[in-house]
């Protein structure tokens, strides 16, 4: 039985990322069109991730940019709530996260959150219902780095005062995170999230999978 659970946030903890009417907010408050928007979102997420280009407000104008546009002060604002708003509606759990979150403290077991994330998501983290629940974050944005890079489940494990061997970790597969997690000396668990907008979707899996996050329990207690 693992110590402790490590956690992916979107398309695991979360419903499935796609775009909405919230990202075509952003697009019309810019001038352009949701298709152009979501092409640079793809093309600059780990820089974005990592917080290579700065906080909201410099990312919305260097999107703008990109885009062959010149952000007013006023569009950047407004941008920046509604790319805040696309984060709320994102960050909308899944049925069984916070049953399965609760049964996993119940346990004992300590629990952490490994993000790859852009900073809407540890800015509006302390809001979320979720958070009240884990020990730890590991945010891309605030170290500079992404999943796979070791430092990120070694960050986790730090934090929880735990050896990577007694972690379970539970993600997608996204960023090639859950190799990523048997490097670091963890075990995975790969929640399968049919239409999940991902970036760098890990291929090949052969370990363990899930179909709900409630089935991560049986894993726990084995």
């Amino acid at each position: 039985m693992p110590l402790a659970v490590v956690f992916d946030f979107f398309g695991t903890l979360t419903r499935p990322v796609s775009r909405g009417t919230e990202h075509a907010r952003v697009a019309a408050i810019l001038g352009v069109t949701p298709q152009a928007l979501d092409t640079v979102l793809g093309e600059t997420f780990y820089s974005r991730a990592t917080g290579s280009i700065g906080e909201l407000p410099d990312v919305i104008r260097f999107l703008a940019g990109l885009l062959g546009v010149t952000a007013s002060p006023a569009q950047v604002e407004a941008a920046c709530a509604a790319r805040l708003e696309v984060l709320r509606h994102d960050a909308q759990l899944r049925d069984d996260t916070l049953p399965t979150l609760a049964a996993l403290r119940e346990r004992g077991l300590r629990l952490a959150l490994v993000s790859d994330c852009t900073n809407e998501l540890p800015q509006l983290w302390p809001e979320l219902e979720v958070s009240r629940y884990f020990d730890a974050t590991v945010f891309s944005y605030a170290m500079g780095l992404c999943k796979p890079d070791q430092l990120m489940y070694k960050t986790a494990c730090e934090a929880l005062d735990v050896a990577p061997e007694d972690c379970l970790y539970v993600g997608d597969g996204g960023s090639n995170e859950l190799t990523g997690a048997l490097a670091a000396g963890m075990r995975a668990v790969r929640l399968l999230v049919p239409g999940h907008l991902s970036y760098n979707a890990e291929t090949g899996w052969q370990g363990p999978v899930v179909t709900g996050l409630a089935e991560v329990l049986a894993h726990c207690d084995a």
